[in-house]
């Protein structure tokens, strides 16, 4: 198992499996991109393989997430789910992903073992869409919604974040269309994990504004306690709407800075390039990727992982005064 001197067990392994992206969002990086890492220090397609296999097998890890970048950049991806799929134990398997592309690989990734996705979309005004990604590109991203729904990748997730002065008013207008079309919408409070190191907090849209921009549209009852569980989402039920399940529909907010929860925190992290990361904002890595081409027998592998996670602090600490920025930008680390 992965344990941490708190008591916290990691069940859910995120695997960013590039750093890669094809869009430009402001809050994440600069227009002009960033050094990508180089080929030959990421991960093959049989090593994520294996470090799934153990976390899996040995490390008593039930859920698998694999980010980025954009994952469906990675040209191995469908394989890689597939052997992952065939895991004993077999992991519930997702998929974050701006949508870019997925109406094309929808059909296959079901096929492989992919049970459901989260795509990250923050408007959908066209023009919107365009500053904040500085793409032109968000039609795209609804076939790709309307693909994975499609074909059984449910629920579909929506993610958005909201900038202040740029889609901010639009919060009740992506949670309406969203609900028009069953998707499970989560707002996500902006974190310092910018390339830039441009965050700011003053800046940010707290999660009590976004609810109040919600409520000004939709009347938003508490979820009842006891259904977050280690969930990062704090979910409302919208009154006078059906959720694709046939139950409820839900609104989450991801309150990830104002509301951290760290002490039911059931995460572990695998960046592209083999590190392991106890948390988000870790400023220390663990290299799994040395140990697994320098001949490291699974069980070793096993424990470097282990002994990184038990290190892992009580939490981020952005309210800390002390606290610092990790160097490693979103893309690099993987959501």
């Amino acid at each position: 198992m992965l344990i941490d001197t708190f008591g916290r067990r990691a069940v859910d392994l995120r695997v960013s499996l590039t750093d890669r992206c094809n869009l430009r969002c402001t809050y994440c990086m600069p227009e002009q991109g960033l050094a990508w890492l180089p080929k030959p220090s990421l991960l093959s397609d049989a090593e994520i393989v294996r470090l799934v296999g153990i976390a899996v097998g040995e490390l008593g890890v039930r859920e698998v997430r694999f980010t980025g970048g954009e994952p469906l950049l990675r040209p191995g991806l469908v394989g890689i789910v597939e052997a992952c799929a065939a895991l004993d134990p077999r992991p519930e398997l997702s998929l974050t992903t701006n949508g870019v592309g997925l109406a094309r690989t929808a059909s296959a990734l079901r096929g492989a073992g992919l049970d459901r996705v989260n795509v990250s979309l923050d408007t959908v005004d066209p023009e919107t869409f365009r500053v904040l990604t500085r793409r032109d590109r968000v039609g795209e991203v609804f076939e790709g919604l309307a693909a994975a729904d499609a074909v059984g990748l449910r629920p579909v997730k929506v993610n958005a974040v909201l900038m202040r002065g740029v889609n901010d008013h639009q919060a009740a207008d992506l949670l309406g269309w969203c609900l028009e079309r069953g998707y499970e919408l989560r707002f996500i409070e902006q974190m310092p994990l910018d390339a830039q190191h441009g965050w700011d907090r003053t800046g940010m849209v707290t999660a009590e504004e976004i609810l109040a921009r919600l409520g000004e549209r939709f009347t938003l009852v508490p979820e009842p306690d006891g259904r977050r569980g280690a969930a990062p989402a704090e979910r409302w039920l919208v009154q006078g709407w059906t959720g694709a399940d046939g139950g409820p529909a839900r609104v989450g907010v991801i309150a990830s800075v104002t509301r951290p929860f760290c002490r039911a925190c059931d995460r572990t992290r695998l960046t592209a390039d083999g590190q392991v990361r106890n948390c988000l904002f870790s400023t220390q890595e663990t290299d799994l990727r040395g140990a697994l081409r320098g001949g490291a027998d699974d069980a070793v592998v096993a424990e470097l992982w282990r002994a990184a996670m038990w290190g892992k602090k009580a939490g981020g600490g952005i309210d800390n005064p002390e606290f610092t920025q990790p160097d490693r930008p979103m893309s690099a680390i993987g959501g």
